[in-house]
């Protein structure tokens, strides 16, 4: 057995025990000790390391041009590249923390100062960069985790999640094209309803889509304004004049995005509302994926007992027991995830009411949820899309047959027979077992000559 080699790391605290072979220091390894809670597997998002990184670069840049005195060009250029290299995941293995430690985030802001720093030193050959001083010159705790948040969730709505849906919403569209005319039984409350073509309604699956595409982009605006500049308790105690337009500025030069410094720091480093806005808009999403699927499966329901009124790719054998049988896989995961992404928002919804006097204590688990629905949907709807919704095929056949047979065909006698006759006539039919033309012949109310003329289900629609 290899014995793991160790270096001493010091804080304020005293001297650590640190791995040789990592980047991290006192503070950091403090935190593995203190909370084994999820090690493993519940670590801090990527998403969130990273935009520790993004950040870290912009406040550098930023304190560079404003106390260069302190933030010389020779660490600054070192700096940067450490920065670069956190952003490009290039040193994940050395952010060992777990989401369940201090509720303020401090651990994983000092986690990223240290490896920062230490990999500064690296680069430069000598130990001239110090984690508080240098890397978190002009921040606090306080204000970067909610910074790295706000960047985070900005991403992951514009990168990932809006281009899944969109990827959907293009399938759905050619699915309305290729189905143009094809006409088939509506549902209301499981039960059969008047015809509508097979194109009105994936219009209505596309719609609600594109529907929530722009909730959610109408909820990423807020989520642009960044607590950076607060430093501790909103004053921006510590930080140079200044500092916080500038490094906003930096930031959206970084990303590429826009964001801007937020007007009250008092409100951003102890409200969460504008990620509870926008994981709102990520769950409307979630309940609609939910309804989409339900509605596929069902529709896709068989192969011979079901209404099996379209065909999806068979992907996988369904059964251990009965040779032969397919199921809605795909269908299944994605509700799954939406059922995953409604019970998020709740833990979003109970860390963001948790703020008290100057700070939000419940950071961590609220960024983590978000993350996790904005990724788990993302994934999961082009998971479904490419696995399952490009492959639907309208079973013609079967949607004319019920169609036909459809009770509900006997609201186009309404105009000529009145309500209650129709009524009537669609009861006679179910309980002998007729056609509508046959019950409505025999009660009397029209001719079989004229119920033609009158009776015209495709256009109904």
């Amino acid at each position: 057995m290899i014995e793991m080699e160790y270096r001493i790391e010091h804080d304020s605290m005293g001297d650590m025990k640190v791995p040789a072979d990592r980047l991290w220091a006192a503070q950091t390894q403090r935190s593995r000790e203190n909370f084994e809670i999820g090690v493993g597997i519940e670590t801090m998002p990527a998403e969130i390391i990273h935009a520790f990184g993004v950040l870290k670069k912009a406040a550098a840049i930023t304190n560079n041009f404003l106390k260069p005195e302190k933030m010389t060009d020779e660490k600054l250029g070192a700096l940067k590249q450490a920065c670069d290299e956190v952003m490009a995941g290039e040193l994940n293995g050395h952010f060992p923390l777990v989401v369940w430690q201090t509720g303020s985030g401090t651990q994983s802001n000092m986690n990223s100062n240290e490896v920062i720093a230490n990999r500064s030193n690296q680069i430069l050959g000598k130990k001239l960069l110090h984690p508080n001083d240098d890397v978190n010159m002009s921040q606090s705790s306080n204000d970067t985790f909610p910074t790295a948040m706000h960047i985070a969730a900005v991403i992951a709505l514009e990168d990932k999640l809006i281009p899944a849906v969109e990827e959907l919403i293009a399938t759905f569209i050619r699915l309305e094209a290729e189905n143009e005319g094809i006409v088939k039984s509506g549902r209301t409350h499981l039960q059969d309803a008047t015809p509508i073509t097979f194109t009105q309604e994936i219009s209505g699956w596309r719609s609600s889509l594109q529907k929530d595409v722009e909730l959610i982009k109408r909820s990423i605006d807020p989520l642009r304004e960044l607590a950076l500049g607060g430093t501790a308790v909103g004053t921006g105690l510590n930080a140079p004049k200044g500092f916080a337009e500038r490094v906003a500025e930096e930031i959206s030069n970084i990303t590429g995005k826009k964001f801007v410094t937020a007007d009250n720091k008092f409100h951003s480093l102890t409200s969460k509302d504008e990620l509870v806005f926008a994981h709102g808009a990520v769950k409307a999403l979630a309940c609609d994926m939910m309804k989409i699927a339900n509605d596929i499966r069902w529709l896709a329901s068989g192969p011979r007992d079901g209404l099996g009124e379209i065909f999806i790719p068979e992907n996988e054998p369904g059964s251990s027991i009965m040779p032969g049988k397919v199921n809605p896989t795909q269908c299944e995961a994605v509700t799954m995830v939406a059922v995953q992404v409604m019970g998020n928002d709740v833990a979003v919804s109970m860390a963001a009411s948790q703020g008290n006097f100057e700070l939000n204590v419940f950071m961590p688990v609220c960024i983590y949820n978000f993350l996790q629905s904005a990724r788990l949907l993302a994934e999961a709807i082009i998971s479904f899309n490419r696995k399952c919704a490009i492959g639907i095929t309208a079973n013609k056949e079967k949607m004319h047959h019920n169609l036909h047979n459809s009770l509900m065909l006997v609201t186009a006698l309404n105009p000529y027979i009145g309500y209650e006759n129709a009524a009537k006539t669609a009861k006679k039919a179910y309980k002998d077992n007729i056609s509508l033309k046959e019950a409505c012949v025999e009660l009397g109310f029209l001719t079989a000559e004229r119920f033609d003329e009158v009776f015209h289900p495709e256009q109904m629609v």
